[in-house]
């Protein structure tokens, strides 16, 4: 004895996991065209600057020395005193 009325929520839960499963689809396909976009108008800059390779590889690699770490977060704080605190029982026990 069927109930017509699961029958029919789970036919509609199959038709949008369909449909999810669709715009996950589209939205990667979409991220991967915002990427390629972001990339060539970064081409395009360093094309138009006329900047050598060598002169390009060393801002690159004096950018990457210079790079500031990530500020810390009220999470990141909180794990480091939690971790602090469990660190310092241990040594008491």
């Amino acid at each position: 004895m069927t109930n017509p009325k699961i029958e029919k929520v789970k036919a509609e839960i199959e038709k949008t996991k369909a449909k999810i499963s669709e715009f996950q689809v589209k939205l990667r396909a979409l991220e991967k065209q915002k990427t390629d976009l972001e990339d060539d108008q970064i081409v395009a800059l360093i094309r138009s600057e006329k900047i050598s390779d060598a002169e390009l590889t060393a801002l690159m690699n004096s950018l990457r020395k210079e790079k500031p770490s990530p500020p810390e977060t009220k999470a990141t704080v909180e794990e480091k005193t939690r971790m602090e605190d469990t660190h310092d029982a241990n040594i008491e026990k």
